[in-house]
């Protein structure tokens, strides 16, 4: 008899199949969340493997042996070496790829010496065929000693055989097998014998790793002092033993490879990954093709995204008409709608962004073409201190810094993932544009060069191109100030190209989304209610004096009244204590050419970049309708310093548009940082940096253009 409900992990080598089976056997029943103490992502999902049993499936990082150097691979070997407290599996599923067997078949022989209930479930064999490899499924389970189940998660292939082999296991009628793979007692016998008799319940090959390990388990003192005495005492040599294990094992694996698995035709010409890897590899075709990809993706992200974010926008809009036409006029009712419905149209219109951004993203890993992208530039990304893991991210911070901040968690090295970490807020996001482009219309001369080269788009393109040079050069510096020791290992393993699995995107855009709306969202709305209390209360002497003020001049002149009521708006704007604070911060801003209608455009931008336009809309009381747009330059290129100068001159322009490109002034970019990083030292180290940097070139340029 066993329990209704079972743990069972899912354990395998990256791109073996293993996130396609979890989804194949879950569904839509999953959920996300963290391992305790690491940024490593846990799926867990339900499952019904027969009618008497249930279980919770648990996806687990990728590994390559149980020797890990990772902190994802640390995690799946703490739960194999039952040395996590949350979770204790009734039974592993091992996903080995059929096209690379001989690979996989050193993990699967390390976890099956751990005498734990394993279930062996074999992927790609359909490619295996098409390359002319046969795997003999009958005599693999006799050599390995444990079920082995062909599937195909992703035509949903042989996936009830498999949970017919794992209730099986669970209720014991396939039992571990009596001999190991190897002989592991032999690699260290005495000091394994000892352990024994402080453990009895381990395996030779468990005691093995409690010898070379035992410091980073959770083990009582007198077992932590006995084990390491018995290390001492037999002078246990960690690197002799792990050597030659693993070359017994592949000797062990030759074996068996010659058994169950035959080449039919071993001189076959090269697949079709092969011809397109000489492309999309190549030193000069593949970085063209590379750079197109890109293009398209980004294009793709802008072109669709406008119309989910337009149809969000238009019912915040509707929402606020709506409520304000409803809901009398009242500071609970400007709390909700200039507070709380501002707050939540910040949190969803980002989320068509970050759905359609890594669905992208997705497809892209689903083909194989992702890790192309590492590969080729792995050379340049290390001489700065990153790797090729961190171009993804980086190139994902031109459409938003949140998800490209979200899918950092790929990158194994911590120092590197910290890197990455800080310098993606510096590519120019897609919530600089509005700032560019106003600033750009403003302060840059409409010329062509050659007749189609506009200065305008060649300052755009600039200012992209100045945001990836300034990201390599901070990373290049930060890389000396990061103290983890921890080694940096590039190992890729370029996988197959494929059809992407769309349940796979899906999925991977509704859990994305999930996490934003929830976690960077809470952050968001306490930010957005916080910015509204500064922008609409102040002393409450000067907010009585300018409206009455306003009030006198309206009932004087009522045919005034809407450009009167705008005035007001602006000038109680001014009179806040968010007013109060661009006043007082404009001697500081001033050597940047920036006045304090500008400062507290910084100030509220800090809640999202392109608050920037709407900001000056309203100080510069400018109707929010039709064609207000060239009204609003109009008003800005009209606009004067105290001593009679303009406000936007060249170098103001260009001083603001470097602000603006280097500042931190994304409270949800805070948000996540603190979220991946579960610490507020990094996101107020990127504040602190950011921010300075924006200052340092800002006063620069200034200096040099005025």
């Amino acid at each position: 008899m066993i329990n209704s409900n079972i743990h069972i992990a899912l354990v395998g080598n990256p791109n073996s199949g293993k996130t396609s089976l979890f989804n194949s056997l879950t569904g839509l029943n999953q959920k996300v969340g963290n391992f305790p103490g690491v940024t490593v992502d846990k799926k867990t999902g339900g499952c019904r493997i027969s009618e008497s049993l249930t279980a919770e499936l648990i996806d687990l990082p990728g590994s390559y042996s149980l020797y890990p150097r990772r902190s994802d691979e640390w995690v799946s070997y703490k739960v194999l070496m039952n040395q996590d407290a949350e979770l204790k599996p009734g039974v592993v599923i091992v996903v080995a790829d059929a096209t690379t067997l001989k690979r996989n078949l050193l993990f699967i022989s390390q976890v099956i010496d751990l005498k734990i209930p394993v279930v062996l479930a074999l992927t790609m064999l359909d490619v295996a065929r098409k390359k002319d490899i046969i795997v003999d499924l009958k005599s693999l389970e006799r050599e390995l000693g444990i079920p082995v189940v062909a599937v195909n998660p992703r035509k949903n292939k042989g996936i009830d055989q498999l949970k017919k082999a794992i209730e099986e296991t669970a209720k014991k009628l396939y039992r571990p097998p009596a001999f190991d793979f190897i002989q592991n007692k032999n690699l260290a016998p005495e000091a394994v014998t000892e352990v024994k008799e402080l453990m009895p319940q381990l395996s030779d090959y468990a005691a093995i790793h409690h010898l070379i390990n035992h410091e980073s388990f959770h083990l009582s003192n007198e077992l932590q002092n006995g084990i390491e005495e018995i290390e001492q005492k037999n002078k246990v040599q960690h690197t002799r033993i792990q050597a030659e294990e693993i070359m017994q094992r592949y000797q062990r694996i030759k074996q068996i490879v010659q058994n169950t698995i035959s080449e039919k035709s071993p001189f076959k010409k090269q697949m079709i990954a092969e011809k397109l890897d000489r492309v999309l590899l190549h030193r000069v075709w593949g970085y063209a093709v590379l750079l197109f990809v890109l293009f398209l993706l980004f294009q793709s992200v802008f072109w669709i995204a406008q119309y989910p974010m337009n149809m969000i926008e238009l019912a915040f809009l509707k929402l606020d008409t709506f409520f304000s036409n409803l809901l009398p006029d009242t500071w609970l009712t400007d709390l909700f709608i200039n507070g709380v419905l501002a707050g939540l149209s910040g949190i969803f219109v980002f989320v068509p962004q970050i759905m359609i951004l890594f669905g992208l993203i997705t497809i892209l890993e689903e083909t194989g073409y992702m890790a192309r992208i590492g590969f080729m530039t792995d050379k340049i990304m290390r001489k700065v201190g990153l790797n090729g893991k961190s171009v993804m991210p980086m190139i994902s911070g031109f459409a938003c810094a949140v998800p490209a901040i979200m899918s950092v968690r790929n990158i194994e090295n911590k120092k590197e993932r910290l890197l990455t970490i800080l310098v993606t807020p510096l590519m120019s996001c897609s919530a600089r544009l509005p700032v560019y482009t106003i600033l750009i219309a403003l302060v840059i001369p409409k010329i062509n060069y050659f007749g189609f080269l506009s200065l305008q788009g060649l300052v755009m393109m600039g200012l992209y191109v100045f945001s990836v040079v300034i990201a390599m050069a901070v990373a290049f510096i930060a890389k000396f100030f990061i103290d983890v020791k921890e080694k940096s290992f590039f190992i890729l393993e370029l996988p197959l190209y494929r059809h992407p699995r769309y349940m796979n995107v899906l999925l991977t855009m509704i859990e994305k989304a999930k996490i934003f709306v929830f976690d960077a969202g809470k952050v968001i709305m306490v930010i957005s209610l916080l910015l509204w209390a500064l922008s609409s209360y102040g002393p409450q002497e000067s907010m009585a004096n300018e409206t009455e003020k306003y009030n006198q001049l309206i009932a004087v002149n009522p045919q005034q009244k809407t450009n009167l009521e705008k005035e007001k708006q602006a000038a109680l704007l001014q009179n806040s204590y968010a007013g109060r604070m661009g006043k007082y911060i404009e001697p500081v801003i001033s050597p940047l050419g920036f006045d304090w209608k500008i400062g507290i455009a910084i100030i509220t931008s800090f809640a999202a970049r392109e608050v920037f336009v709407g900001t000056m809309a309203t100080l510069y009381s400018v109707d929010s309708e039709g064609g207000d747009e060239q009204t609003l330059r109009q008003k800005m290129n009209a606009a004067i310093k105290s001593d009679g100068t303009k406000v936007y001159t060249l170098a103001t322009g260009v001083s603001l548009m470097i602000f603006y490109l280097l500042a931190m002034q994304c409270m949800s970019t805070l948000a996540v940082v603190k979220r991946e990083t579960r610490s507020w030292k990094w996101p107020i180290i990127q504040l602190v940096y950011m921010t300075g940097l924006a200052y340092l070139f800002s006063f620069f340029a200034y200096q040099l253009l005025k």
